[in-house]
């Protein structure tokens, strides 16, 4: 069996996924979407987290920010940064509010966001981040590597607003290995957890999002591509840890862009 972890393939990745014709129609409709799920549903998002977060709430987006080298004093971008929940814990490592910006292509999430006084919000894409080159220490991305249009270009981005220096983290969902344990995985992502958005959420799409949730999950490409395209993207130092509090599903992305 090919190790995971293994970035030594032939093949860097594009878009995460192929098209999911039955939610939009093609390639170029997805961004729209998108957005248009996440606006749609942003005043439950908080709400679903907490109640069916796997393990991911604060001492854990804490945690994985602090293994990837997030410290106190630095300056640090959160792409995707939604409602907040991961800049808020940046916030708090990094000692300043004033010191973290949080982008996001989604309106609707942002002004959702409990974020600290301090925090900047901006609205931008992982594909164009509207900042100068070479200004952060630090970028996060959480859970939302899924939801852009092409890695590649993205990653290469994300290198371009980094520092010399500057430590990448990006944290996502993984299906389990086995059979059985994506079985179980889909059935809940699947099946229980819209069922449960219906009784608790405000938002009629809530339920669907979390449908089109768990099919990025089971469409997105092997991790071993997402590797090969940091490093094509020109990153060193790049790894793939795997949280087993989380059920090993909880796996992030650590890369450094060299001095």
């Amino acid at each position: 069996m090919k190790n995971p972890n293994d970035v030594n393939v032939d093949k860097s990745a594009r878009a995460p996924h192929e098209p999911l014709t039955h939610y939009y129609a093609d390639e170029e409709s997805r961004s729209g979407f998108v957005q248009e799920m996440f606006d749609s549903t942003a005043e439950d998002y908080d709400r679903m987290e907490h109640i069916l977060g796997f393990g991911t709430g604060v001492w854990y987006r804490g945690q994985a920010l602090e293994r990837a080298g997030l410290k106190p004093g630095m300056n640090m971008v959160d792409v995707g940064v939604g409602t907040g929940l991961v800049a808020r814990e940046a916030a708090r490592i990094v000692g300043s509010a004033d010191l973290v910006t949080g982008v996001d292509p989604s309106p609707g999430m942002m002004m959702n966001a409990k974020v600290p006084d301090g925090v900047s919000l901006v609205e931008g894409r992982a594909e164009s981040i509207p900042f100068p080159s070479g200004h952060f220490d630090f970028l996060s991305m959480g859970y939302a590597l899924r939801h852009i249009s092409d890695l590649s270009v993205a990653f290469r981005e994300f290198h371009r607003v980094m520092k010399p220096g500057a430590r990448l983290c990006i944290l996502e969902i993984t299906c389990p290995e086995s059979r059985w344990g994506r079985f179980l995985l889909k059935i809940y992502m699947k099946g229980l957890v819209p069922m449960i958005a219906l009784l608790v959420g405000r938002r009629k799409n809530t339920p669907r999002l979390w449908r089109y949730y768990w099919d990025t999950i089971e469409a997105c490409v092997p991790p071993a591509q997402v590797l090969a395209t940091l490093n094509a993207s020109g990153f060193t130092e790049v790894r793939r840890h795997i949280e087993t509090k989380g059920m090993g599903i909880l796996a992030e992305y650590q890369a450094t862009k060299p001095e």
